[in-house]
């Protein structure tokens, strides 16, 4: 068939407009071509990403077994003179603005929120009501099915009355079953109630810097409150006690965590929040637990008897420096020396003495002091332990029978008091940089000068201090340290240790005497 050139021009046109049209239609998705129809919008964005770990099985099996604990005691009112102040405002200035803000910032303001009446919130005394006040808040965990539970001592020390609230809102009274403020644990007992969830505790000799950590807790009073972390550190030494060997962990904790439980992923105890480390008064990401295996111990004898007894060797103790181990012979700075032993304590009954070392208590090595009173304390009252000591420039071994820790730590102390009154004729010991004088009794040297310029003097040798012996000899005089001295080089030491005496308390110290 012919087709004229202007009609094949025309057809060609209209197939090529036609194909066209239909390649946008299939790239923009639309099925049709038919007029007045809506385009097809493309789906959302969405990323197909790995599934970061969640805690919330953990979390919803935990939490019932966390407790908010309130604390209320008996406030006795500071003055009541019988007149019409209601407010103990009458030494206040004239100034009603002055009077204004004392009258609605004093007294204690409920963590949680309002109380329930104003005059409460506000600090106004009721001479009519004798009931308790809240004076506390914090949090605590069930250890038992039958309602024992654990705290912070720190949260009920000033308690009176107890309240425990679950975590569905129950308010249930507790009373005190008793604390131990060395650790600073407590443990409350709920009576009644039915049968409680509750946690136990983790072995955290397991437990590695970098593992997840959760917190559950009641901070400011909020109530039920989780943060997440990881253990930043371990064995922290923070000045807390004598038996502070903490948990760091990051996880957010604040006023109101005391006392509540950190957990592993396995929704066990690992530690308890007692402490953090905040300039600003909240959380900085540096807060302190007291481990599991700590609170385990402490726990169980606080239910069995309502106090912990521990074991007491009654030896005062200080750190073995790199210059005390050299002093002494030693091949590392581990261990605690003694610096008195008292009296009337089991040490020095079984023969430890000032000068000691004690590198193991039954066949554990002791690293630091710290160790030590950590190791002695684990043991009951009575128990037999064989301690070794490095006296001497060799290890030995005594037997020592633990006598009980006293309510208070003793103190030891020389029987004499001693006196730096200096006689007329003062010596040197020149290479020391010191001048001394015989005492008065006749026991020991009196610092009456130091070179500040000496390795005395950078050692903290001050006037006023008693030598009283040289490398475990007494000393009488300066030719007692002069020996000392010319002994420690002939065995090749580089340093002498001085057992010093200040305000009754001993201590030891190495002072260099020869360059190597």
């Amino acid at each position: 068939m012919n087709i004229a050139p202007d009609s094949y021009f025309r057809t060609r046109k209209r197939l090529l407009a036609a194909a066209a049209s239909i390649a946008v239609a299939g790239a923009i998705g639309v099925g049709a071509l038919t007029s007045g129809t809506s385009p097809v919008l493309a789906d959302a964005v969405r990323v197909e990403a790995p599934q970061v770990p969640s805690f919330a099985d953990v979390v919803e099996r935990v939490s019932p077994a966390v407790v908010s604990v309130k604390v209320k005691a008996k406030i006795q009112p500071t003055a009541d003179d019988g007149s019409d102040d209601q407010d103990g405002l009458d030494n206040l200035p004239n100034n009603p603005q002055l009077r204004r803000f004392f009258k609605e910032f004093r007294g204690f303001g409920d963590q949680g929120g309002q109380n329930d009446e104003d005059h409460r919130r506000f600090g106004h005394r009721d001479r009519n009501n004798g009931e308790p006040r809240p004076v506390a808040q914090g949090s605590g965990f069930f250890i038992s099915e039958d309602g024992y539970l654990v705290t912070n001592n720190h949260v009920v020390e000033e308690g009176t009355a107890f309240t425990v609230v679950t975590n569905d809102g129950k308010e249930l009274d507790a009373k005190l079953v008793g604390t131990d403020p060395r650790t600073d644990l407590a443990v409350l007992k709920v009576d009644g109630g039915g049968k409680f969830t509750y946690v136990d505790f983790a072995d955290d000799s397991k437990v590695r810097v970098g593992d997840w950590v959760v917190a559950v807790g009641n901070p400011f009073g909020l109530g039920g409150t989780v943060t997440a972390g990881i253990v930043s550190a371990r064995g922290r030494d923070i000045g807390a006690g004598p038996y502070d060997d903490f948990l760091q962990i990051d996880a957010s904790v604040n006023r109101g965590n005391s006392g509540g439980p950190t957990f592993n992923l396995n929704g066990q105890v690992v530690g308890i929040n007692t402490a953090i480390f905040s300039p600003s008064g909240g959380s900085v990401g540096i807060a302190f637990d007291i481990p599991a295996s700590t609170a385990k111990q402490v726990v169980g004898d606080l239910m069995k008897s309502g106090a912990v007894q521990r074991g007491w060797l009654g030896v005062e103790i200080q750190p073995v420096t790199s210059d005390i181990a050299e002093s002494l012979g030693l091949k590392s700075n581990n261990g605690a020396l003694v610096s008195s032993a008292q009296d009337d304590g089991p040490g020095k009954k079984a023969g430890i003495s000032a000068g000691d070392v004690i590198t193991q208590v039954d066949g554990k090595d002791v690293a630091s002091p710290k160790e030590l009173a950590r190791l002695i304390g684990a043991y009951s009252p009575g128990k037999s332990v064989d301690v070794t000591v490095w006296r001497d420039g060799k290890s030995q071994t005594v037997k020592v029978d633990l006598g009980k820790l006293p309510a208070s730590d003793k103190q030891a102390s020389n029987d004499q008091q001693q006196q730096p009154a200096a006689p007329a004729k003062p010596d040197t010991l020149a290479d020391l940089g010191l001048t001394v004088t015989k005492s008065e009794n006749g026991k020991g040297l009196v610092v009456t000068d130091v070179d500040p310029d000496s390795a005395a003097a950078d050692r903290g040798i001050q006037p006023g201090d008693v030598i009283t012996a040289v490398n475990s000899a007494e000393v009488n005089g300066t030719e007692d340290v002069t020996k000392a001295m010319a002994d420690a080089v002939k065995s090749g030491r580089k340093a002498v240790l001085m057992q010093i005496t200040r305000d009754d308390n001993n201590r030891f110290v190495a002072v260099p005497v020869a360059k190597g």
